[in-house]
């Protein structure tokens, strides 16, 4: 009796424990909107293909289409800043060079 209920906590605990996590390599900010920019772009892509194939109607496209865009203008803005603060953050960590 001891045996069955000690194998099943056994069975239990090696069933139910939690998986260990496998963390990934950690993006930065820059990463990530990268990855995001092209992604919209494939979206702009391929929302332009529907359109052509006849699938939605100008007014969807329209509105889906600048809605797109401004996604897209944002992340370029974004990406845009962020890379000027590291090339500024560059600079001063190397006084001799001027940008």
């Amino acid at each position: 009796m001891f045996a069955t209920v000690l194998a099943t906590i056994v069975l239990f605990v090696y069933i139910f424990r939690p998986a260990l996590a496998v963390h990934g390599v950690e993006k930065t900010r820059l990463a990530y909107l990268y990855e995001r920019k092209e992604q919209t772009y494939e979206n702009l892509r391929d929302l332009k293909f529907e359109y052509k194939a006849g699938k939605l109607s100008e007014a969807d496209f329209t509105g889906m289409r600048d809605s797109m865009e401004q996604d897209a203008a944002a992340l370029l803005a974004e990406i845009e800043d962020l890379e000027r603060e590291a090339l500024a953050t560059e600079n001063q960590a190397q006084p001799g060079v001027k940008a």
